[in-house]
C-alpha cells in the first residue's frame, strides 16, 4: 500500500530570530533578563513599529515609512542610528536605554507569530513559534502540571496577539495612505561645514502639502478612522532626527 508523502513545511522567522520552531506545551524556555535585548538589536539602525506604538515611539525616535516592495507598499519603522548597523539606544552589554520606549518587536522576543508555507503556498493561519536558541531543559515552563498557561506565558501571548493584530491595522493604514498618494521620499543629510556629510536615504514621509490638498471628505475619513492622529505623531517625530544626531555625537565623544 502506498503511503502519502507529507507536504514540505516551511516557517519563515522574523528578522534577527535565527531558527524558530512551533511552540509546544512541553517546551521550557530561557527567559531573557528584563534589561536584555536580542543580539540583533546591536547591529540595526531601524526597526519595524506598529500603529498603536506611534504615540510612545514618537517621543524618542523618528518614525518614517519604508517601501517594502520598491513600489506601492509601505510599512512604518523607527530610525535608531545614523550609520549602518548603528543602534544608538543599546549599550555594549545589549541593554536598551531605560529612558526610551522599547519597540514591541523587541519585547516579544523570543516568541513570534509567523506564517506557515506548505509546498511554497502560504497558509491562512499563523503559528506561535519560539527561537530555538532559547529552548533549554533548564528553562521556565510555560504551562503548569494541569496544562494551564503560566502568568508569564499569558502575558507574552497577549503581547503576541496584540502585536499581530496591530501589524494588520498598520498595513491597512499604510494601504489607505498609499491610495491617497500621501507618501513622498525624503533624505536626511548632515552638513559638515559647507559640504554634505552623512546622508540617510530610502525613507518616505507623509507629504503635508498633499495632506492639505485632500478633499474634506477624505480628511474626515482619516479623522474618523483614527489615522489623522497617527499622521501627526509621525510628522512631529521627524524632529527627533536632531536628537538622534546629538545622541550620536555624545556617543562618539565617550569613545
Amino acid at each position: 500500500m502506498a503511503t502519502r508523502k507529507q507536504a514540505p513545511l516551511k516557517i519563515t522567522p522574523p528578522f534577527g530570530y535565527g531558527e524558530v520552531v512551533p511552540l509546544q506545551q512541553a517546551h521550557r524556555v530561557l527567559w531573557p533578563a528584563p534589561e536584555a535585548t536580542p543580539d540583533f538589536c546591536r547591529s540595526i539602525n531601524a526597526l519595524a513599529v506598529s500603529v498603536s506604538e506611534f504615540s510612545a515611539a514618537a517621543r524618542d525616535y523618528p518614525i518614517v515609512f519604508a517601501s517594502t516592495d520598491g513600489d506601492s507598499t509601505y510599512a512604518p519603522i523607527v530610525v535608531l542610528g545614523l550609520a549602518n548597523a548603528q543602534n544608538l539606544f543599546v549599550d555594549a552589554a545589549g541593554a536598551w536605554d531605560a529612558a526610551s520606549y522599547v519597540p514591541a518587536f523587541v519585547r516579544r522576543y523570543p516568541f513570534c507569530l509567523t506564517a506557515l508555507y506548505v509546498d511554497d503556498q502560504q497558509r491562512s493561519e499563523k503559528v506561535v513559534c519560539v527561537a530555538s536558541a532559547h529552548l533549554d531543559p533548564q528553562g521556565a515552563p510555560l504551562f503548569d502540571a494541569a496544562g494551564a498557561p503560566t502568568p508569564l506565558w499569558q502575558a507574552a501571548e497577549r503581547l503576541l496577539r496584540h502585536y499581530e493584530n496591530d501589524l494588520e491595522a498598520s498595513a491597512r493604514m499604510c494601504a489607505l495612505l498609499g491610495d491617497l498618494d500621501l507618501f513622498s521620499p525624503f533624505t536626511f543629510q548632515i552638513m559638515q561645514g559647507e559640504a554634505p556629510g552623512l546622508t540617510l536615504q530610502g525613507m518616505h514621509r507623509i507629504d503635508e502639502q498633499k495632506l492639505r490638498a485632500l478633499k474634506p471628505s477624505k480628511h474626515k475619513a482619516l479623522v474618523t478612522e483614527g489615522i489623522m492622529g497617527k499622521i501627526y505623531a509621525h510628522i512631529h517625530s521627524l524632529e527627533n532626527f536632531a536628537r538622534l544626531y546629538d545622541r550620536a555625537q555624545a556617543k562618539a565623544k565617550r569613545k
